[in-house]
């Protein structure tokens, strides 16, 4: 097994996603800016079941969500990581991530993205990863582009059109 629970970036400190994390993860679900984008608002009740299957995801596949705090003070400014789901019927595992919006426009969910990639790639030799967001979504394009990842096509997700993205570590297929 990867000793992934937890890692620094040059800003961020990440740690495994646990119940502890619940309290900020409401506040920022209970944000309708961030909301926006992410299924809209979420009850505690909602955040509770989502929180519960991400600890599950973390038992099952031993990789799942990261809460990222300022090493300095410990303040959460977001959450993100690698998740694996079936889109169009083909199970893949996508890099995910959500900031709370006082942080918005300060790269941090770019930071969040690519320690991600690293992750998946350097830690659990995955030979790709996916991204997708809304086509309406500037801020999240941009993020998943600079990343590096290409855009593959549209599809629907969750009843709503999306663009679809994948990076392919170098050398695989």
């Amino acid at each position: 097994m990867h000793d992934i629970d937890s890692f620094r970036t040059e800003r961020l400190l990440a740690n495994r996603i646990t119940f502890d994390d619940f309290d900020d993860l409401c506040r920022m679900y209970q944000d309708p800016a961030v909301m926006a984008t992410l299924a809209g608002v979420r009850t505690p009740e909602a955040t509770r079941q989502y929180l519960q299957s991400n600890l599950n995801h973390w038992e099952q596949h031993g990789y799942g969500l990261w809460s990222m705090r300022d090493p300095a003070d410990g303040r959460f400014l977001g959450r993100g990581g690698l998740r694996n789901l079936q889109v169009d019927g083909v199970t893949e595992v996508e890099v995910s991530y959500a900031v709370c919006a006082e942080f918005w426009r300060k790269g941090f969910a770019t930071e969040m993205a690519r320690a991600y990639v690293q992750v998946a790639f350097e830690k659990l030799d995955l030979d790709n990863v996916v991204c997708f967001t809304l086509p309406t979504n500037a801020g999240s394009r941009r993020v998943i582009e600079k990343v590096g990842f290409l855009y593959e096509r549209d599809f629907i997700h969750a009843d709503l059109p999306h663009v679809f993205y994948r990076l392919r570590r170098k050398g695989s297929g």
